[in-house]
């Protein structure tokens, strides 16, 4: 049996992928697998599961020697089963960049392409019977898992080929875009139940950038208030989660969707100098207003300077 999975904090690529390569390994290869999650999806992923007739995939806490194991959505040792090392990789599918770290037993099938969703990479490798035999409800997955990670095409990271394939699919499933998408965007709104710490880990990425370890938050809403009316809190919670979590900062990125900018929360005199010299901005206050910022991938973690 394969297990696949993708990253910690799973969000709705992460999730939606592993399902869509079970299904694609089970019913096209005939490769008996199966689908995990490194932890509770969000609530955005926890709606696409909903909307389409999946269980939430169970939580993979750890890993036996020898496993034969798929990744997908991420190659970032960091974000593994700390035992992934002494696993059986088998196949990397994924949209980032190239960390570094993985060990394998043997050659193995890597494919990773610049495109905005690993559900996009999956859907371009597919061929004959796949796409003639795909479900509804893999359309849908794979559909999902694309405007989340393009924030419906308003991501810097949004390709032709991310728009092309999302088009195709709501098509098929006589979906209006725009309509489902803000959906998924009121459900990963809504973060009522999570606590602070909870927050700063639920859409989260640990990085290092010359000698200091950052954990990355993004939190991604059509309802930025909402967030920023915990501010407070959230960054009283920040010292707490940096020391449980091994890092040297936390940054928090509240990305407005709707408005494509982001609100950076600057909680102490080390992350304004940060704030400054990556983004180039005065920093005045306990927070700052990043025009056009919304990627991650794209435009933080590239950018972060101490």
């Amino acid at each position: 049996m394969i297990k696949i999975f993708g990253h910690t904090a799973p969000d709705t690529d992460a999730t939606g992928s592993a399902l869509i390569w079970a299904w694609y390994l089970n019913e096209i290869a005939k490769k008996p697998a199966t689908a995990y999650v490194l932890g509770a999806p969000n609530t955005e992923a926890d709606f696409v599961l909903k909307r389409w007739g999946y269980d939430c995939p169970e939580v993979l806490t750890d890993l036996e020697d020898g496993e034969k194991v798929v990744i997908v959505d991420t190659n970032n040792p960091a974000e593994l089963p700390a035992n992934i090392g002494n696993a059986d990789i088998r196949q990397v599918i994924d949209h980032h960049l190239l960390v570094g770290g993985l060990s394998t037993k043997g050659p193995i099938n890597v494919i990773m392409r610049p495109v905005a969703a690993t559900a996009t990479v999956m859907y371009s490798i597919m061929r004959e019977p796949a796409l003639d035999t795909m479900p509804d409800a893999v359309k849908g997955l794979i559909l999902s898992c694309i405007l989340s990670d393009t924030l419906e095409f308003r991501s810097p990271t949004t390709t032709p080929r991310d728009i092309e394939v999302a088009g195709r699919l709501a098509k098929d499933l006589g979906l209006d875009i725009p309509s489902y998408a803000a959906e998924m965007f009121a459900a990963k709104s809504d973060i009522s139940h999570f606590s602070d710490a909870e927050l700063l880990r639920l859409d989260s990425k640990v990085f290092e950038v010359d000698a200091t370890k950052f954990r990355v938050s993004v939190l991604e809403t059509t309802a930025p208030a909402v967030v920023l009316d915990r501010q407070a809190s959230i960054m009283d919670a920040m010292s707490a989660v940096a020391k449980e979590d091994g890092v040297d900062q936390v940054l928090l990125f509240v990305v407005d969707i709707l408005n494509e900018q982001s609100t950076l929360f600057i909680p102490n005199d080390a992350v304004k100098s940060i704030a400054e010299k990556s983004f180039g901005v005065p920093v005045a206050g306990d927070s700052v207003v990043l025009p056009g910022v919304v990627s991650r991938k794209k435009q933080i973690i590239p950018s972060l300077k101490v």
